[in-house]
């Protein structure tokens, strides 16, 4: 067992619980808040995340805390894949800059397992970045909040 809180929607999930998990994690991932975030993992969570593989909470903070001091400007949006039971798969896309001003925009996949109680026990992302040009751009909203309802999706972008 984790916390004693349950984090709904709880698995096994229909397909619009998965929907919904999907935009939670999205919302929660833009304010760029480690801590908020991290709370939404298992207190012993397993990650890969490119070459790192934080372990736990307080690792997970860590990285994210690392992550978003260089990924400035950063804007996500995520798209459910699949999903089955407690596993739902995710595609997403982010923009971000360095310290220099070079925009990226990062496409990647994520595998996602959840505890009865609704936290993300284990998560393995790859992901790819691609330079772009700050005109080529398509996340717009405001940096820190959540993708506004109206805002096109991936498929919608073409992403």
């Amino acid at each position: 067992m984790t916390d004693t809180l349950p984090r709904p929607p709880l698995p096994p999930f229909s397909y619009e619980e998965a929907v919904a998990k999907v935009r939670m994690a999205e919302n929660a991932w833009n304010t760029r808040d480690p801590a908020k975030v991290a709370q939404a993992y298992t207190p012993d969570t397993r990650w890969r995340n490119r070459a790192e593989f934080p372990r736990g909470r307080a690792e997970v903070q860590d990285f994210l805390t690392r992550k978003w001091a260089k990924e400035t400007g950063y804007r996500l949006i995520k798209e459910i894949w699949a999903h089955e039971g407690r596993r739902i798969a995710v595609r997403f896309c982010y923009e971000w800059h360095d310290t220099a001003g070079q925009w990226y925009r990062a496409h990647g996949n994520e595998n996602w397992e959840f505890d009865d109680l609704g936290y993300m026990a284990v998560r393995h992302a790859s992901i790819n970045d691609v330079h772009i040009a700050e005109d080529d751009r398509l996340f717009h909203w405001p940096e820190g909040t959540p993708r506004p309802d109206d805002h096109p999706g991936l498929t919608e972008l073409g992403l």
